[in-house]
């Protein structure tokens, strides 16, 4: 039977996954309470729902950092797909162009970055960690922007690796070189150094490249005050998919202070837990300008390829527009936290 919702590709996913492989992906840290909290803060909110709405055409369609995409749904920053399948990042790519949304690529991908932006259809965002140095940081930017990226996020969540206990059970698992360092062919030893990321880095991202820059990790309106104050483009709340700190706020927690902070200043995303039309609703009714996927991604990813990416994405972009006729909302601008019972 053809999956019906995310559920059913996690169900396949898992049943064609190296269990290695699967508890990389699915793990969180330590005892896992942000990787539940993530779904069940989103089950917590209430829908206000207004009838006698005309909703017989509800429009998906939105813009991020001024790229036109159908719908506010974007692939989240993942690593290693190759270990989802074997077309890793590529098919990846080739699923979210089919239906006309972006992709943001990891550094930690198992394809190359212009091997990615081969195989897209659709705009790519480029994901970067600073790892060894910051010339081979900058290194990474210029080869995003020939490209033909057209944003770069920082993640600033991880100055040292979550405790994810799933993965040391089993050893992280890391596919044979050079897919394991794909981004990172022919750089040396003497290229390795240790970078402390501060907001100094954004400033100096901010030199050495005209993209906009996004970070990515931040919970708190106080960093957000800060991203401001350092001329970020966009934010992503987020808390790594609960694998890095765990027992901190979910990311729907903490999406309405940081857009009551931002004020309007730069756009807000978030990530973690999106299951769901109706948490994609929510998300947006709390002031989010899109949510990013991953988790279900790599499901869809490891089910079928390209075409599990991409049904993955239409099934959640269904499950939005229904959720918009329900609650009596023709289009993304009439979405408000009205919607909501918190």
């Amino acid at each position: 039977m053809e999956p019906i919702n995310v559920f059913d590709y996690e169900t396949l996913a898992k049943e064609r996954m190296n269990p290695a492989y699967w508890d990389y992906y699915a793990g969180g840290s330590d005892d896992e309470v942000t990787l539940r909290d993530n779904q069940r803060d989103f089950a917590r909110i209430r829908l206000r729902p207004r009838m006698l709405v005309d909703v017989r055409q509800c429009n998906t369609s939105t813009s991020v950092q001024g790229l036109p995409i159908s719908m506010p749904i974007l692939v989240a920053p993942t690593a290693m797909h190759c270990l989802a399948h074997s077309e890793g990042e590529c098919a990846t790519a080739q699923g979210a162009g089919a239906v006309d949304t972006l992709m943001i690529a990891s550094t930690s991908a198992t394809r190359t970055l212009e091997e990615i932006a081969q195989a897209a259809s659709g705009p790519l965002w480029f994901q970067l960690y600073i790892y060894y140095s910051l010339d081979v940081a900058a290194g990474l930017v210029r080869r995003a922007e020939r490209a033909g990226y057209q944003a770069i996020v920082l993640t600033v969540d991880l100055p040292a690796m979550g405790n994810r206990e799933r993965s040391r059970r089993h050893g992280v698992p890391m596919p044979p070189p050079p897919l394991v360092r794909a981004n990172f062919v022919g750089i040396g030893q003497e290229d390795i150094g240790q970078v402390a990321v501060t907001w100094e880095t954004i400033d100096w991202l901010r030199t050495i490249t005209s993209l906009p820059v996004l970070i990515k990790g931040i919970l708190t309106a106080e960093d957000a005050q800060l991203a401001i104050a350092h001329g970020v483009s966009g934010i992503i709340v987020s808390n790594h998919g609960g694998r890095q700190l765990d027992g901190v706020v979910t990311s729907i927690e903490a999406l309405p202070e940081i857009v009551e902070a931002v004020a309007g200043r730069c756009e807000v995303y978030m990530d973690g837990g999106i299951r769901r039309g109706t948490d994609i609703f929510k998300a947006l009714a709390l002031g989010a300008r899109a949510v990013l996927v991953g988790r279900p991604i790599i499901w869809g990813l490891a089910a079928d390829g390209a075409r599990g990416v991409q049904q993955v994405l239409s099934i959640l972009h269904t499950e939005l527009e229904l959720a918009m006729k329900l609650a009596g909302c023709p289009t993304l601008a009439s979405i408000n936290h009205t919607f909501l019972k918190l």
